[in-house]
């Protein structure tokens, strides 16, 4: 048995004064492969090579900023006696649904302002989103953090994981669910049945929808294995209302729009 209890340094490299994380470094070529493979989709689906980047110029800092608040929001107990450290993102504390959250509201702002259909847009991105997030999570992986509770060596070595992998879970003497994999390898597997979607050629909309579905089931129980949820009253986790209520709605809106919505739009429709 080979073991190397080294954590990886956070830190991937310095340039002078100037420090890049690994953090950053993984959430930047996450954002980066997502465009890459969203942009090829939109201009297929007939929108303009530049409309992707447009929306996004105002997307990511806005999701940044949304994912801060959210955070805060929910910490307000420590923020609201330590007002100087909301500003303080460096330090860790965004969520990812407040991300999407404000994300969303954006993107629907703009598609409004664009006189383009929402839906369309959403359901393009729909995979590059689940990209984002898959690859997001090894940012959580390096940083130690966003884990579930304490297990053992064994069991790790039982899941097939490699030496770094499971020496990166031991953190302060003790083993722990590596929860960011779950939600990783569970965003993968959305993400392949979303482009297995794209050639069923569902309705308009229902890919997005697919999309809150599956990664709302899979974010409300691998939330429940975390240690460091945010909570909105006791031990009612926030990120796990937020998932059934987003779930209700996704369904809610699936058999609404099959009902109502016409005429009938597909997703491969010009």
């Amino acid at each position: 048995m080979n073991i190397l209890l080294h954590a990886i340094d956070p830190i991937a490299f310095s340039l002078g004064p100037l420090t890049i994380r690994w953090y950053g470094a993984i959430i930047a070529f996450g954002i980066i492969l997502a465009f890459i493979v969203g942009q090829r989709e939109m201009v297929k689906r007939g929108f303009h090579p530049d409309y992707l980047t447009d929306l996004l110029i105002w997307a990511v800092p806005i999701a940044i900023i949304s994912a801060r608040i959210y955070y805060v929001i929910f910490k307000w107990d420590f923020y609201s006696e330590n007002p100087g450290k909301i500003i303080e993102i460096w330090n860790g504390g965004i969520a990812i649904h407040g991300a999407l959250i404000g994300s969303f509201i954006t993107a629907y702002v703009f598609t409004k302002k664009r006189k383009t259909s929402f839906w369309k847009v959403a359901d393009v991105l729909a995979p590059s989103i689940l990209i984002g997030q898959l690859i997001g999570r090894w940012g959580n992986f390096i940083n130690q953090e966003a884990h579930g509770g304490e297990v053992t060596r064994g069991f790790l070595e039982n899941l097939f994981l490699p030496d770094w992998i499971i020496n990166q879970m031991y953190i302060d003497g003790t083993y722990y669910h590596p929860t960011f994999l779950y939600e990783s390898v569970w965003s993968l597997v959305g993400l392949l049945l979303l482009l297995v979607l794209r050639k069923v050629n569902l309705l308009r909309g229902e890919m997005f929808l697919f999309y809150l579905t599956w990664y709302s089931i899979g974010r409300f129980f691998i939330e429940g294995m975390r240690t460091d949820s945010l909570y909105i009253i006791g031990d009612l986790r926030t990120a796990q209302v937020v998932s059934l209520v987003t779930i209700v709605i996704a369904i809610v809106l699936f058999f609404y729009r099959r009902a109502k919505v016409k005429p009938i739009v597909r997703y491969l429709d010009k």
